[in-house]
């Protein structure tokens, strides 16, 4: 059920996370981590979403990543073996000077890996619906 509007949320996950690997190429002097873990964060999101509309599932206005996955595990229990740590944290909070904090180059380069690892989990969940 990869309608064109599945297809529009996939396309700005997938751009999220372009703009977080392509960050991540750079030198440790110019990688702005923050931001990198911020698109991270989106693409999860976005790739949660994505899932959830498929499914008919409303999620309101969140960008509360552990609220989305247990909408996602009310649908299909697997979504339990995810893990997106303290990825929710860079949604709003870094966003703003109040929550000053710079992620370390190895956190930012794990945040980036669950997202890639759940965009390769929610397309192989769309797929599956699709044969169904």
């Amino acid at each position: 059920m990869k309608d064109g509007y599945i297809e529009r949320w996939l396309i700005k996950a997938d751009n999220d996370l372009k703009v977080a690997e392509n960050e991540l190429k750079l030198s440790v002097e110019d990688m702005v981590t923050d931001a990198i873990c911020f698109h991270a964060q989106q693409a999860v999101e976005k790739y949660l979403k994505a899932y959830l509309i498929t499914k008919n599932i409303d999620f309101g206005r969140t960008h509360n990543l552990e609220f989305l996955l247990k909408l996602c595990t009310g649908q299909d229990p697997e979504f339990q073996q995810i893990d997106v740590k303290d990825l929710s944290f860079y949604a709003v909070q870094v966003r703003y000077p109040d929550e000053f904090y710079i992620p370390s180059v190895d956190e930012t380069q794990e945040y980036v890996e669950i997202a890639r690892s759940v965009r390769k989990f929610v397309l192989e969940k769309l797929e599956d619906n699709e044969q169904d």
